[in-house]
């Protein structure tokens, strides 16, 4: 997999919203009164738990923002797999500007760390079939674009990025329509020759209207292994099938092997646990002798 680095215009903005957000009115009060000015300083960005790394871009750019003069060396890149007490980068530079730079970097690093792999868990899991796993659009606001790259850098792949992308039919624009016939009738009169149309269902009869009507791509939404197998067969190859709600680790190996192309986790960038990675001060003179740095 090549994952592609996002533009910082597309996250430099959040980085320094989060940094300024923490320097309030005065700055690092801490810092400023007890580091000297010219004092530098070595660390490491070392993993606690095994995951996936994500966000190292990020994390320079926050550093960087505290004091131009900072390095940030990868050790492992976005999308490796690191273990308990790995290097992840290098860091060196000015001491105060390390420690403001330091939780902005890290708030942004741990989570999308996390996402990574969290959705390396289903990645795993559905391995051997032909299913892809994919992100949705509850993210956390603001983070979007920079939780979606997490998920590709945890070998994922993404749903729309927003509500112009593609045409998803959910039940209340059902409801609303009046009939399924309804809505993907005026969704197909409105769409360009771009634009996909998705519709949700929940049973297997709703599956069955959806087909006859033609669309790209049918949402089978809470269905149980049987169903899913059965909704796989009655679409044939006609549209794009995902499976969608509650997915975990431990369904995604049986809702992958029911043949459905997609399997969409809402999880996965609104509720994944961060990785556990801290930033280590190497002593003066001994790159093996690391201390853990204070949140």
């Amino acid at each position: 997999m090549t994952l592609t680095p996002l533009l910082p215009l597309m996250y430099e903005p959040l980085v320094r919203t989060a940094l300024l957000e923490d320097l309030g009115r005065a700055g690092d009060i801490t810092a400023d009164a007890i580091v000297p000015a010219d004092r530098r300083a070595s660390l490491v960005l070392r993993a606690r738990q095994p995951g996936i790394v994500a966000g190292l871009d990020i994390a320079r750019t926050a550093f960087q923002l505290a004091s131009p003069e900072i390095r940030l060396t990868a050790a492992r890149p976005d999308g490796s797999v690191v273990t308990p007490g790995d290097v992840i980068a290098e860091i060196d530079g000015p001491a105060r500007g390390l420690l403001t730079g330091e939780r902005t970097a890290l708030n942004f690093l741990c989570h999308l760390s996390g996402v990574a792999t969290a959705t390396a868990s289903l990645v795993s899991a559905a391995q051997g079939t032909k299913a892809r796993i994919v992100c949705t659009r509850k993210t956390t606001p603001g983070l979007r674009a920079l939780e979606k790259y997490a998920v590709r850098a945890g070998g994922g792949s993404n749903h729309r990025f927003g509500l112009d992308d593609a045409m998803l039919i959910k039940d209340n624009h059902i409801a609303l329509a009046g009939s399924i016939r309804t809505a993907i009738e005026r969704a197909k009169a409105h769409a360009g020759h771009l634009v996909k149309i998705e519709v949700e269902v929940d049973t297997l009869a709703q599956l069955e209207q959806v087909l006859a009507l033609g669309v790209d791509a049918v949402l089978l939404d809470n269905m149980t292994t049987d169903e899913l197998r059965q909704a796989v067969a009655m679409t044939d190859g006609r549209a794009i099938t995902e499976a969608s709600g509650r997915i975990t680790a431990a369904t995604a190996g049986a809702i992958a092997a029911t043949g459905v192309d997609l399997i969409s986790a809402g999880w996965l960038t609104h509720s994944s646990a961060a990785l556990d990675i801290g930033l280590d001060y190497l002593e003066a003179g001994s790159a093996g002798n690391a201390r853990s740095a204070a949140a």
